[in-house]
């Protein structure tokens, strides 16, 4: 029956009625609600790929970020998006020690955590909470430390274990946290959507009941939506928390309508079955510029999408091997085939909206001659094969990595080498990501916060090296004693002089091969207001509005 209906729909052009079909049988609720008001307090966003889990500490996938960070949690600081500043969260002030050794956070009193079918809070967030978080991440003996697997490769990559020396309970409402050595950018990446706050009270309960993996499962938070139903690769439903520390969202829910496949994404879009699209590739967004009835913001975004290359596997341990690689890729070609030329070179792992960038180039241009000359050198004058990886969703960085490995397949093949491009489903893709199955993979990074060391140690360092978050697999000692040296001080121009020598080691080594730093765009029906793209972060739904004519 209801295919019949679906056809004649179809048939007839009513995509207004298929649209009330659909999203009533995706909630299976329309039997239980008005129809017209529960749509009009219902965003549907179309994302393209599934979350790896709800906890984002866990993680470093910008698709797990945008479907959770901004909606459930919160932090003791965040990013303002507007000037790239440390504000106020649920830390209601912050005090720095005059040797910036001791960061005193004082807590909003009265912030709510979720009540859900699973969990009712007895009490408002308190210090111990805080205390509880970042106690997970930095202690092995912790309950919950290896609850999801142990890795936590934001904070590992950055060092946060060895960063911190002490975290004291000053009072309920108080709670400080004392550093080994002063670091420039320790504010900064509190500020994360990776440093979330989670309830205390909550993990006592699973693991009174013997059920901690629950708690990145069936999340609890303070933020502005709570959790309630997720249908893994088919869709996420968030409800308003209706006691949330800030204006309550004028939203009843939120569904995450998870739609890998960038034309169907496209078509939701245009039939008002998705009332925001995710990452529209650059020709979608041509394409959408005359159709009515959508709104297209253009925005700027601290990303870089780049070619790494697994050091620890042969060829590409040898530097020469890696350099001649690097000599193969036609950035003018790529810029023009897959971002529709919204993007711009890359000539640094920086883009130039960031203050630690310089005009130097740290990359070497197209050229085929060199690269042939480079591979004889060190014996592979006939060549080898290899694999590139290529990301199966669209990113801000990176909108069709597919195609993009097309572009390189085609050029190393003029240089005797044979490339194979290899895809999984998101979730396998990243788990064997992880575990270093690739010869070389097209991927990237999207900024957390404004601060250069957000590029260089999650991507770069030997400490990210270990967490997996170091697609690479480099360690080197030059390159981390520079972005080290870097965060001991506060004055940019000295700072910005180890990242240029940071730079240097990288271009010398070439474990990556910056891309392209790419303009990002949000996109959704004109009767959807207030909808935040942070540039340092995920996307955020607290402050949206629907006015359906």
């Amino acid at each position: 029956m209801i295919k019949a209906v679906l056809a004649h729909v179809v048939k007839s052009g009513n995509y207004k009625r298929l649209w009330l079909l659909l999203f009533c049988n995706l909630l299976n609720a329309c039997g239980q609600y008005d129809d017209s008001k529960l749509a009009a307090k219902t965003l549907l966003y179309c994302s393209e790929g599934s979350p790896e889990t709800f906890n984002p500490q866990l993680v470093t996938s910008g698709t797990t970020i945008d479907a959770v960070s901004q909606q459930i949690y919160n932090r003791l600081v965040k990013i303002d998006p507007t000037n790239g500043r440390v504000v106020s969260d649920i830390a209601r002030k912050v005090i720095v020690s005059s040797d910036a050794m001791r960061y005193r956070f004082y807590l909003r009193k009265g912030v709510e955590f979720h009540t859900t079918n699973y969990f009712t809070p007895t009490r408002t967030l308190t210090s111990e909470d805080v205390l509880f978080t970042f106690s997970r991440i930095l202690h092995q003996d912790h309950p919950y430390h290896d609850v999801g697997g142990g890795q936590y490769p934001f904070f590992e990559g950055i060092g946060l274990s060895d960063l911190i020396e002490q975290i004291i309970v000053v009072d309920d409402l108080t709670i400080e946290f004392r550093l080994v050595d002063p670091q420039a950018s320790f504010l900064a990446n509190m500020a994360t959507d990776f440093a979330v706050i989670l309830s205390a009270e909550y993990g006592e309960q699973l693991q009174a009941a013997e059920n901690k993996d629950q708690i990145d499962t069936k999340p609890i938070g303070t933020g502005p939506f709570k959790f309630v139903q997720y249908d893994r690769d088919h869709h996420i439903r968030y409800h308003a928390h209706e006691k949330y520390w800030q204006t309550a969202s004028e939203l009843q829910q939120i569904i995450f309508d998870i739609t890998p496949n960038n034309s169907s994404r496209l078509a939701k879009l245009l039939t008002g079955e998705c009332d925001v699209m995710g990452y529209p590739t650059a020709s979608d967004v041509g394409y959408l510029h005359s159709k009515k009835g959508i709104d297209i913001v253009e925005t700027t975004s601290m990303n870089v999408s780049y070619w790494a290359f697994n050091t620890n596997v042969p060829p590409f341990d040898n530097a020469n091997v890696r350099k001649a690689l690097s000599y193969i890729v036609d950035r003018e070609a790529i810029i023009d085939a897959v971002y529709f030329d919204l993007a711009e070179p890359a000539n640094s792992l920086v883009p130039p909206t960031s203050w630690a960038y310089d005009n130097t180039n740290y990359v070497r241009p197209f050229s085929l001659e060199k690269a042939k000359e480079l591979l004889a050198q060190e014996g592979y004058e006939d060549g080898f094969e290899m694999d590139i990886w290529a990301m199966p969703v669209q990113r801000v960085y990176n909108p069709n990595a597919g195609k993009m490995a097309e572009i390189l397949q085609q050029n190393l093949a003029k240089i005797n080498i044979t490339a194979n491009i290899i895809t999984y489903d998101w979730g396998t893709f990243r788990k064997r990501l992880a575990k270093g199955e690739h010869d070389s993979v097209l991927i990237g990074w999207l900024a957390d916060n404004s601060d250069p060391d957000n590029f260089y140690r999650p991507l770069l360092s030997c400490a990210s090296a270990s967490s997996g978050s170091n697609r690479s697999g480099w360690c080197n000692d030059e390159f981390d004693r520079n972005i080290i040296s870097a965060l001991s001080i506060t004055d940019h121009d000295t700072r910005k002089a180890y990242y240029q020598a940071a730079e240097a080691v990288l271009f010398e080594h070439s474990p990556l091969v910056p891309i392209a730093h790419a303009v990002r765009h949000k996109v959704h029906r004109d009767y959807i207001k207030q909808v935040n793209i942070n540039p340092y972060g995920g996307i955020d739904f607290s402050k949206a509005v629907k006015k359906v004519k």
